[in-house]
């Protein structure tokens, strides 16, 4: 809708993106260390489940010496916001939900990652010591950049 038409614009929609991971915890640890991200720490809020009753305990794990939900576990911008009393994040997260299948096919939607001028190479192959592989590089008239897959196979680039 048009702003000067006297109607005021939406407010911006808080969004997270959602991946579907065999090893939900493993991809958070490979996208927090990729990104310099951290991995929610929802501990506090997974132990008021399990002691509540509404959380039975095959539904966790532990993740890193704290329990965790079983089958997802998110990432988030170390600056952002935060809610302390869950360990959500309330700005620029990536999630990971556990799901029975393996990747299958080429992503809708992938990451590229802007490591900065002249930084290409050396992200590349920090990349690849975290897990990531070189699927190919890309060279055309608009620029060039490496397409690489994580651990489980979801591409992203590297500018």
């Amino acid at each position: 809708m048009d702003e000067s038409a006297g109607a005021s614009a939406p407010a911006p929609v808080h969004w997270k993106l959602v991946v579907d991971a065999r090893d939900p915890h493993a991809q958070a640890d490979f996208w927090a260390a990729a990104l310099g991200y951290r991995v929610e720490d929802n501990s506090a809020l997974v132990r008021r489940l399990l002691e509540g009753g509404v959380l039975p305990a095959e539904a966790t794990v532990d993740f890193h010496g704290r329990p965790a939900f079983r089958d997802l576990i998110a990432v988030r911008h170390p600056d952002d916001p935060y809610d302390e009393d869950s360990g959500t994040g309330l700005g620029r997260r990536l999630l990971f939900q556990r799901v029975p299948e393996p990747k299958s096919g080429k992503n809708r939607l992938h990451l590229d990652l802007h490591p900065g001028e002249g930084r290409r190479e050396a992200e590349v192959e920090r990349l690849g010591s975290l897990g990531a592989s070189v699927l190919r590089e890309v060279r055309e008239p608009a620029g060039r950049w490496v397409v690489m897959a994580d651990p489980e196979g979801n591409e992203f680039c590297v500018h």
